[in-house]
């Protein structure tokens, strides 16, 4: 099987391992990849700062680069469920109607992706230590991801994975609302930290790595040593 691989702007300009790395898991479980490397952004950050224009825009570009019938996998809960959810209300029965169709159908997030289409659930991963794992919004409520990556972290060898309290509350990044809203942001992040820390994890780990970015700066502001991984990071770890 080929797929072709969507690469989000957080990942390509912040975290860049977290897409190797996917590149790494999904070689190692016979994919062949295929990276666009025209390919830019969804246009999530300009539809939710009301931009809808401009999204327009950049999502008639995504939609030309992946006119195909691969799968497209991603490691962003978010820009998949947005991919999914919010195509159709700018490209439905426009002159793009049937490729937009087609990229819903074909884009999924990268768990979902293994354990679903590929039925895989082990990849000999190993990380010792304690985790927390937290649920994105984006993931939870638009793509409507939760069982699939604690499947398979629970066969992370030597990681044991510890449920924080109010897992499904936002961690307050929301993109342009810890922005716009820096105080109430602030306020969320510090109550995600405390359920954080009530668990003595060593790890959160999350399926996006824009949660992680402002936890993590929340956490080094506070000195609280705790290490954020994007779940690709963690299923990457202990084999070659």
């Amino acid at each position: 099987m080929i797929v072709d691989i969507f690469i989000p702007c957080f990942i390509d300009q912040i975290y860049p391992d977290v897409g190797l790395n996917m590149v790494k898991i999904l070689e190692k479980v016979g994919c062949g990849v295929n990276y666009n490397p025209e390919q830019t952004c969804c246009g999530q950050p300009a539809f939710n700062a009301g931009y809808r224009d401009d999204c327009k825009t950049v999502g008639e570009k995504f939609i030309r680069e992946f006119q195909n019938d691969r799968y497209i996998v991603s490691p962003s809960a978010s820009c998949a469920g947005f991919v999914k959810n919010y195509y159709p209300e700018m490209f439905h029965n426009s002159v793009l109607h049937n490729e937009y169709k087609q990229i819903q159908k074909n884009m999924f997030e990268f768990s979902d992706f293994l354990v679903n289409v590929l039925k895989i659930t082990d990849l000999g991963a190993k990380l010792d230590g304690v985790a927390t794992y937290h649920d994105s919004c984006a993931a939870l409520r638009e793509y409507g991801v939760k069982r699939e990556p604690r499947v398979l972290l629970e066969k992370v060898r030597g990681l044991e994975l510890r449920e924080m309290k109010d897992v499904e509350t936002c961690c307050g990044f929301g993109g342009s609302f810890s922005v716009k809203f820096e105080p109430i942001a602030i306020g969320m992040g510090e109550q995600k930290l405390q359920n954080i820390l009530a668990t003595e994890a060593e790890y959160v780990i999350s399926t996006d790595t824009s949660c992680l970015m402002h936890l993590e700066g929340y956490a080094k502001k506070q000195g609280k040593e705790i290490k954020m991984m994007h779940l690709v990071d963690v299923l990457a770890s202990g084999w070659d």
